[in-house]
């Protein structure tokens, strides 16, 4: 079995439910948007929520799609920074719980990252990021031999803040073997950095998965246009389509993936658990089509849960009668 280590943003996730917009208004807050906000903010929303129920959990992107492939039985690492306090503890403790080995770097200088996200009754998410430790990771403290133990590394799109971060972590990569996975995280970042990306996607990435806002950054084009401009950069191309489901390129093969029929609760994660199923295809020897559709009946079955994780049931049965 090939292994497959992720590096990104270590957060915990905190979920709140909202029934209506006041407490948005009340913390100056965008609805459906995502704020970055610094300790004091996160103090000060933490204070106002206090006293509303909460489900907290490990998060970040390429965390929740570790989290993912560790569950369908994949061999799976993670690299993420956290503060050593009680948040960095927990999440260390929730990657060995699912069999997930957390290669993990502690600093007492920065509390661990959390992501508030306020979820309206119709489903939309509202965040607010405080990336603490998770901010602070530097290339000198990713260790090249943890990368040799792996076959396959996916990165999170969200690092592109950091082009040295990310840029080291590539370069190190290909030198162990390893094949490399992205994903873009956010369109207005592809925009922002748009020629370091195109210069990520065409030295160093083997597979890239984007949405369609993020392809459109990219490309400047929508659909499977810009699912053809992204396989000219790179080997294997996917473009999630939301409701009408994703486009997979892989040696010049096209391959149109269905939506699997979802009532929705919450969208948090989807795009990450998509990632663990193709990638768990992908590693497995399984052709696109059969990665797409485990990576599809994931996202569907994600939405009816709060939250970026599913329960454990669901894991049996899917394990069961999808694998």
């Amino acid at each position: 079995m090939k292994k497959i280590i992720g590096i990104g943003n270590a957060l915990v996730d905190i979920l709140v439910h909202i029934e209506n917009d006041e407490i948005l208004d009340r913390l100056g807050l965008c609805k459906g948007g995502m704020e970055m906000i610094d300790a004091q903010r996160k103090r000060e929303i933490l204070e106002v929520i206090s006293g509303m129920p909460q489900t907290m959990a490990t998060g970040g992107s390429t965390s929740n799609t570790m989290h993912g492939l560790a569950r369908l039985g994949a061999n799976a690492g993670y690299i993420g920074k956290v503060g050593n306090d009680d948040l960095g503890r927990l999440f260390r403790a929730e990657c060995e719980r699912y069999g997930l080995t957390p290669h993990l770097i502690t600093t007492n200088d920065v509390d661990t990252g959390v992501a508030i996200t306020f979820i309206s009754a119709n489903a939309e998410r509202t965040f607010a990021t405080y990336l603490g430790a998770a901010a602070t990771m530097q290339p000198d403290q990713v260790d090249a031999k943890i990368l040799k133990g792996y076959d396959l590394i996916h990165i999170e799109g969200y690092l592109i803040f950091n082009h040295d971060l990310i840029l080291d972590v590539c370069q190190k990569a290909k030198a162990c073997g390893l094949q490399i996975s992205m994903d873009m995280a956010s369109y207005n970042l592809i925009e922002n950095n748009l020629d370091f990306v195109k210069m990520l996607l065409r030295d160093y990435v083997d597979i890239i998965f984007a949405n369609e806002e993020e392809a459109k950054a990219f490309t400047g084009v929508e659909g499977v246009e810009a699912l053809h401009v992204l396989a000219s950069y790179c080997p294997v191309a996917i473009v999630k389509v939301g409701k009408d489901g994703s486009f997979i390129e892989m040696e010049s093969k096209v391959t149109a993936i269905a939506p699997v029929d979802a009532k929705r609760v919450d969208t948090t994660g989807a795009g990450d658990i998509y990632a663990s199923g193709f990638l768990f295809g992908y590693t497995n020897g399984y052709d696109s089509l059969r990665s797409g559709n485990l990576a599809s009946y994931l996202s569907a079955r994600l939405i009816e849960y709060v939250g970026a994780k599913l329960p454990d049931d669901e894991w049996m049965k899917i394990k069961k009668e999808e694998l």
